[in-house]
């Protein structure tokens, strides 16, 4: 297994969401990797957890990573949400990215999970993502 290719991976997401046009038009650059001290914006985008498994064969190393990008909201209701949910998968599902390490096999759409946060006033949800890789 390779894990080296985790950080091309990463990065290649996080350019291809906040060079999308659909998408920035409902979130403008609050596309975070990381999110920023103090209030947050009313609807934000953040890349979250990943899990990687051995997908190595004879042939070479590779790895399949499961990834979450979350969107979430303080606007009542989920419509605001899953719209943009929608630009994000939209985005990402089968998209050509570039990596600057290894080469991206397949990226495709899991689930996602939608869900009131706290009090009920946050609405996230969860997309899971999984992506091939080869490590060159």
């Amino acid at each position: 297994m390779s894990y080296g290719v985790a950080s091309a991976l990463q990065t290649a997401v996080y350019q291809r969401l906040s060079g999308n046009a659909a998408l920035t038009a409902l979130v403008g650059g609050d596309i975070y990797d990381a999110l920023p001290a103090g209030p947050l914006p009313a609807l934000y985008v953040a890349l979250g957890p990943e899990v990687a498994r051995d997908r190595s064969d004879k042939t070479g190393h590779g790895a399949e990573h499961e990834f979450t990008v979350s969107v979430v909201t303080d606007t009542a209701g989920f419509a605001t949400a899953k719209t943009a949910a929608a630009a994000v998968s939209d985005a990402l599902v089968d998209a050509p990215l570039i990596l600057t390490r290894g080469h991206l096999v397949a990226l495709n759409f899991y689930r996602a999970a939608a869900a009131r946060v706290g009090t009920g006033d946050v609405r996230r949800i969860d997309l899971i993502f999984r992506a091939r890789v080869e490590d060159d």
